[in-house]
C-alpha cells in the first residue's frame, strides 16, 4: 500500500514540475500529491507498528492488589483526597491500620 501511494504521490508532483501549472489544475495536483505522500506514510507507519511486538500487561504480572505494596492501587489513590492518600500510606507503612505508635 505505501508503494503504491508513494507512486500516486509522484505523478502528479511529475505533472506539477513538467506543466508548471498555476491555476486550479496546478492547486488539485498540488493537493493530490500531498494526500498521497499522507498516506504513504501512514501506510508505512502501520507496517512498522504490525512488525513490533505488543507490551506485556504490567497490571497482570504484578499479581492482585494484596500483594501490591502497601495495599493501595493506583485508583483508589486517585479517588482519595490528597490528604487521606498520604495518611492511608503511612498507615500501612507502620502496619497499624490506623494506630500510630507516637
Amino acid at each position: 500500500m505505501a508503494v503504491l501511494a508513494a507512486l500516486g504521490a509522484l505523478a502528479p508532483l511529475v505533472m506539477l514540475v513538467v506543466w508548471r501549472r498555476q491555476d486550479l489544475l496546478g492547486v488539485v495536483l498540488a493537493l493530490l500529491c500531498v494526500l498521497m505522500t499522507m498516506i504513504a506514510g501512514v501506510a508505512v507507519s502501520a507496517a512498522r507498528q504490525v512488525d513490533d511486538p505488543e507490551p506485556a500487561d504490567r497490571s497482570a504480572a504484578l499479581g492482585p492488589p494484596e500483594l501490591m505494596p502497601y495495599g493501595i492501587d493506583a485508583d483508589t489513590l486517585d479517588a482519595l483526597d490528597p490528604r487521606d492518600a498520604l495518611r492511608a500510606v503511612r498507615d500501612r507503612r507502620r502496619g497499624s491500620n490506623g494506630l500510630s505508635g507516637r
